[in-house]
């Protein structure tokens, strides 16, 4: 099992601060994901570098004495160059499919999944909103971006079963404001 975890609150949006932490819901949320993440069979914790992912995956490493590894392939969806408002840009991006989104984002897409493939079994992956849309995405054969809306600290489980990925669980899902 691969369990994905979107970070908990963070203390800014996308529009306000680029690299937010965690504001005080987001804190306890993290608590509490750790609380639970504790009692599954975890060998290894991996962590978008984004601040809101470190600080939410910092609860679990304390309470499990896991080492944390950054793994940039896990991040954030980037933004195209030419785009100088990334708050509208991400919006329609978000609610259309990935055959509209440009070249940097599909091998952003592509990228992310072939690193969370290569991941071992008994792996947490702190990670971001589009980011677990575009794996359960691609691993239910879904062609647009958002295909459920996890909800912070929810917890999204991935199986496998020889070299094929499923959707075992989505995390919690509520109607978030992500931007």
């Amino acid at each position: 099992m691969i369990y994905l975890i979107r970070h908990g609150q963070a203390a800014a949006s996308w529009g306000d601060h680029p690299d937010p932490g965690l504001s005080d819901l987001g804190r306890t949320q993290a608590e509490n994901v750790a609380a639970t993440l504790i009692s599954e069979p975890i060998e290894q914790a991996f962590t978008s570098p984004m601040a809101r992912c470190q600080e939410t995956a910092s609860f679990y490493g304390k309470a499990s004495g896991r080492e944390l590894v950054i793994e940039p392939k896990v991040t954030e969806i980037p933004t195209p160059a030419d785009i100088t408002d990334r708050v509208p840009w991400l919006r329609g991006l978000m609610s259309g499919e990935w055959s509209d989104a440009p070249d940097l984002v599909t091998q952003w897409r592509d990228s992310l999944f072939s690193t969370l493939a290569q991941m071992p079994d008994h792996s947490v992956v702190f990670t971001h909103f589009v980011a677990i849309n575009a794996v359960v995405g691609a691993l239910e054969g879904r062609s647009d971006v958002t295909v459920f809306r996890p909800n912070y600290c929810s917890i999204t489980k991935i199986e496998r079963t020889g070299e094929t990925l499923t959707v075992a669980a989505r995390g919690e899902s509520l109607e978030t404001k992500v931007l």
